[in-house]
């Protein structure tokens, strides 16, 4: 099977499995297993969907019963209404759907962060263009701006907005296929694809979703296989009318050596960059996270805390998220004197204490300390753990080995790999900066 057929088989496969997770609950078990299973879509050329049935007698019961329902999914699926036959199959080469088949597709990469939408995105005179693209390619994906190119400095809201187009799409097509991947992602993906000859798996992956989103594209400067890779990943998904959107802490022709065609084709859509937020911004984003926290803050401390940051929102929100987090910690009241003794403290004087980060850890990612520092290697452990490990190591330069012993006896090797790990991701990973940036934030009150 050619590349080409690979790929039309997979999209084949996905929107059959799609369409059958959907029918099965109203159709009951029974039915399913009798008309449903052993059913498969042939084929799919954008105005007629071919079912293959094993036999006649399954073929006139889904024309009979469920011709209608059929039809309607496949519609709500693909966004637009298609003509429906249904074949009786006489070879294939594609064997039967097994039952066990149906669990929830596991996407490629990690779930959108839900935290992150348009909703809640806090609008001013420095990201309001921006935010209007956004909303135009989340209603008309794949039509309106293509590509979409977001850039801007650090901590200015571009991974927000990239993030809430995507939530978007899902709540008006949940069954779309979506990809983030933050750039490192995909270079990891696209060598490990070498390495393991399975570049046509990474292929099928990146060149088949309806809207791929790729965080920091500036770290692809001077990766030219990389870079290669993408230019005809960017041209296939183009062509399908597959969205794409991009962030960068630059515009295209800034990043250096990046490829020619690449910045051109980048141009070819709307590049907008987001300034720093204003005053009133900040304050707004500031009353939006207390909103969030079910708090209200006094207007006089909201204005202090948005003059002490004048260009990082996540600085902003880690130091309220800490101020927030020590009142409740000591039972105190959100009033304008409580708060201000934290506004004014000096920050760099505060001693903080292995069991302070512990506790903020475990707060964050809602776990229990015991856990956190026990033997158990599971993976929603093993991720703060060595976040953990980061800040103690970074923050407090304490040893390797006290480190270890904190942390349940851990052996010098394990902390070493565990702080090295998230030191390389804090320089690639949106995602892991902003989790060390408010953990820090209740750390410094």
């Amino acid at each position: 099977m050619d590349k080409v057929k690979l790929v039309i088989h997979m999209d084949n496969l996905r929107l059959w499995h799609k369409f059958l997770q959907i029918i099965k609950p109203q159709v009951g078990g029974d039915n399913f297993k009798a008309y449903f299973i052993k059913t498969l879509l042939k084929s799919n050329d954008g105005r007629i969907i071919v079912l293959s049935t094993p036999s006649a007698f399954i073929k006139e019961s889904l024309v009979q019963k469920y011709q209608t329902l059929i039809a309607e999914t496949f519609e709500k699926l693909l966004g637009k209404k298609l003509e429906i036959e249904i074949l009786v199959k006489e070879t294939s080469d594609t064997p039967p759907i097994e039952e066990d088949f149906f669990q929830p597709i596991q996407t490629p990469t990690p779930q959108l962060n839900p935290k992150f939408t348009l909703e809640n995105f806090v609008v001013g005179p420095t990201n309001n263009v921006a935010y209007a693209a956004a909303q135009a390619v989340a209603q008309n994906p794949g039509t309106s701006y293509n590509p979409l190119f977001i850039y801007g400095g650090t901590g200015v809201g571009k991974t927000h907005l990239m993030l809430g187009i995507g939530n978007a799409i899902l709540t008006k097509k949940p069954h779309a296929k979506i990809i983030y991947s933050p750039s490192e992602k995909f270079m990891n993906d696209y060598v490990g694809a070498i390495q393991t000859h399975k570049m046509g798996d990474l292929r099928v992956k990146y060149r088949s979703p309806d809207v791929l989103l790729i965080d920091d594209i500036q770290f692809f400067s001077g990766r030219e296989a990389t870079q290669e890779e993408f230019f005809h990943t960017f041209n296939e998904l183009i062509g399908k009318n597959s969205q794409i959107v991009l962030t960068s802490d630059r515009s295209p022709h800034e990043i250096a050596k990046l490829e020619d065609r690449l910045k051109s084709r980048f141009a070819g859509g709307l590049m907008l960059d987001i300034q720093p937020p204003d005053f009133d911004t900040r304050v707004a984003i500031l009353r939006a996270k207390c909103l969030e926290q079910k708090v209200s803050l006094p207007e006089e401390t909201l204005h202090l805390l948005a003059s002490s940051f004048d260009t990082n929102i996540r600085e902003l929100e880690g130091r309220l998220a800490g101020i927030l987090q020590t009142l409740k910690a000591q039972n105190l009241p959100p009033n304008t004197e409580n708060i201000n003794q934290f506004l004014y403290q000096p920050r760099q004087n505060i001693k903080i204490e292995p069991k302070a980060v512990l506790e903020a850890v475990c707060s964050y990612f809602n776990l229990n300390q015991k856990d956190l520092t026990g033997a158990k290697r599971q993976k929603e452990l093993v991720f703060p753990r060595h976040i953990t490990m980061f800040i103690l190591s970074e923050q407090l330069s304490l040893t390797v080995e006290k480190i270890g012993q904190i942390l349940g006896k851990r052996d010098h090797t394990t902390v070493i790999h565990g702080r090295d790990k998230i030191k390389n991701l804090t320089q690639t990973d949106r995602e892991v900066q902003r989790i060390i940036t408010e953990i820090r934030g209740r750390l410094s009150t």
